[in-house]
């Protein structure tokens, strides 16, 4: 199995909710890190997925090396126990999944940055101490602790995935407030997704 739909998105961008439609669309999917229930692979169980991307990627030159049973992949980032890991904002490995995975699609998970800025801070200490406290592409320590700093980090990864596909009909940029988003992700990748919500709601009656 490769992998066939891959998102970029950051946090807080709906990535439980697309995890949510895809699984109902019949595909099987890592969101963020891999649960016991999900593949018999007992080496797999709790990993991170950004952990298991820079493992294949520089093991085997294919970040997508340890995902023989998933074919998706909704959050990719980790920033928790010590890992602060990005693959999403890492060139080299986003074309690796590219070359190694034909075909696959690639989706943007997006949201009104003030909303994304302020959900993550509300979310656990995401926002408050998670993001400053740690080195984050585009975003170094120290960094991340004001809705304008977050905001301007947020804005330059979408900036930078639009440049990266430009013109690429391989990749979907979409905002998860958007009423055409599920028809827009169904038409993207060839299959019917008919389930839409929230998932993973914070205080603030936010999606995840």
């Amino acid at each position: 199995m490769s992998l066939r739909v891959v998102n970029l998105g950051l946090p807080k961008t709906g990535t439980t909710t697309l995890a949510r439609a895809l699984r109902r669309a019949g595909l099987h999917v890592a969101d963020h890190r891999v649960r016991p229930r999900q593949t018999k692979n007992t080496q797999l169980h709790n990993e991170f997925v950004a952990d298991l991307l820079y493992r294949g990627y520089f093991e085997t030159g294919d970040p997508g090396a340890y995902f023989a049973d998933f074919d998706a992949i909704s959050e990719m980032s980790v920033l928790r126990a010590g890992r602060s890991l990005w693959p999403q904002m890492d060139f080299g490995l986003i074309m690796a999944i590219r070359e190694h995975n034909p075909g696959v699609k690639f989706l943007a998970s997006n949201r009104d940055p003030f909303e994304m800025s302020q959900s993550m801070l509300a979310w656990s200490d995401l926002g408050t101490s998670r993001l400053p406290a740690n080195n984050i592409p585009g975003l170094p320590e120290g960094f991340g602790e004001t809705s304008i700093q977050r905001m301007q980090w947020i804005e330059a990864h979408y900036a930078h995935l639009r440049a990266i596909f430009r013109d690429d009909d391989d990749f979907l940029e979409y905002d998860v407030a958007d009423p055409e988003a599920k028809d827009l992700i169904s038409g993207f990748i060839e299959m019917p997704v008919n389930w839409w919500g929230k998932t993973n709601v914070n205080k603030l009656n936010e999606v995840a």
